[in-house]
């Protein structure tokens, strides 16, 4: 098979809803932050101007990236993850610490969130692994082995605090799923969630109760496969041990602000003008933009700046208040276009190590994503998680890019590969 040109296969879709998601992510930055006394979009001491910055030095970012032989990021793809730890590891002793997390490195005028990276490096290594020929993870060592590597950087991003970059982190067994994973580890987080919530609902012998139904019901279901019942009593005995422990873990591990936001969240306190005043806020903002919006540049909320970090994590209320209901399916639209893509790219690769890596993007992307647009809408906690090329900041935004333009990079030279 001939080499042919790579640039002559780029994705040109991807790279169209890219750009497309990164200019209305500026637009709306420069929406949440304009005031009667801005005087240009060139003001680098406002946070659109700082934006601009990012972007230039994101167009340089692709051209390394795409100019990089696509082989370089499964060659040093452990090098990459070991670096992405060390950098973590670092904040301990070297990171500034901003409303309480110590989540990032001062350089200069600027901060730079590791976090943001490491996804990328964690996706690398996770494909570099799971592409190995002799890796099942049908066999319990691989398992462990899989989960460690997606494990390590949560267990140094949990005591930053930041529960937001963890959960991320924790969705890349999305992946390990569609590699084999046994899926009753899906269920099991998912299992575990539904105990967790229903055990801050509901008394802890009532929960009991409904987890005994739940497994006799399924043994009884089951007795002609040769259901083990002591399997059964063992899986009993954990979900009424989970059960027993989340009070302690609620109130001995949860900070006062989470617990103060799960609270909220499941209707046990009502704080309109303290925890809970974001997501009012972000409630209402979105709610006025009715159909069709106030327009681009006349959203009362933003301007009035009643949404605290309407440029970062919040930056969905002012897309929802100028553009309405309309403007925020278009942009929800361009993210489920843009990670279908990139599904639909991964299981067309001819590796599997860019099979891997490319859910391993979608999963980031989708997470992100989902997390984001349901805690401002409130209906997850407020957890501090960016929008994907539309929050305001460098890491962010380089760290997106990166994660996928190696995808971009690696599809590109499917071309090349056997």
């Amino acid at each position: 098979m001939k080499n042919q040109s790579v640039s002559n296969n780029i994705d040109w879709i991807t790279i169209s809803l890219y750009v497309a998601l990164v200019t209305l992510g500026w637009m709306t930055i420069y929406s949440a932050d304009m005031t009667p006394n801005s005087a240009y979009y060139f003001d680098f001491n406002q946070n659109y101007g700082k934006q601009l910055i990012f972007i230039a030095f994101t167009v340089l970012l692709i051209i390394v990236i795409l100019t990089i032989d696509a082989k370089f990021y499964e060659r040093f793809a452990s090098v990459l993850f070991g670096s992405s730890l060390l950098l973590l590891a670092g904040l301990f002793l070297f990171g500034k610490t901003i409303a309480g997390q110590r989540c990032w490195y001062a350089i200069g005028g600027f901060t730079l969130q590791p976090s943001e990276f490491a996804k990328a490096a964690t996706a690398l290594a996770l494909a570099k692994y799971l592409s190995d020929p002799q890796i099942n993870l049908k066999n319990l060592n691989h398992q462990i082995l899989a989960l460690l590597i997606m494990g390590l950087p949560i267990l140094l991003i949990l005591p930053q605090p930041d529960p937001g970059s963890a959960l991320i982190f924790m969705m890349f067994i999305l992946v390990l799923n569609r590699e084999g994973l046994p899926t009753w580890y899906l269920w099991s987080g998912f299992g575990a969630v539904v105990l967790f919530v229903m055990s801050l609902l509901l008394k802890p012998q009532y929960v009991i109760l409904i987890s005994f139904i739940l497994v006799a019901l399924h043994y009884f279901k089951s007795r002609r496969i040769n259901r083990n019942i002591i399997a059964s009593a063992l899986v009993f005995i954990a979900m009424a041990g989970f059960t027993l422990s989340v009070d302690y873990v609620f109130e001995n591990v949860f900070k006062q602000h989470h617990r103060d936001r799960f609270n909220i969240l499941l209707g046990k306190e009502v704080d309109m003008s303290g925890v809970g005043y974001n997501t009012n806020q972000s409630e209402i903002a979105i709610g006025s933009g009715g159909w069709l919006g106030k327009g681009y540049l006349e959203g009362t909320q933003t301007k009035g700046n009643f949404v605290p970090e309407q440029h970062t994590d919040y930056i969905f209320t002012t897309v929802g208040e100028e553009w309405g209901f309309a403007g925020s399916s278009v942009l929800v639209l361009l993210f489920v276009a843009l990670i279908l893509r990139v599904i639909y790219l991964a299981e067309n690769q001819k590796t599997k190590f860019s099979r891997v890596y490319g859910y391993g993007v979608a999963a980031v992307l989708f997470t992100h994503f989902f997390v984001n647009i349901s805690m401002v809408i409130g209906i997850f906690p407020t957890i501090g998680v960016p929008l994907p090329f539309l929050s305001y900041g460098g890491s962010s935004l380089w760290g997106f890019t990166i994660l996928l333009f190696i995808f971009v990079k690696m599809d590109a030279n499917k071309v090349n590969e056997w």
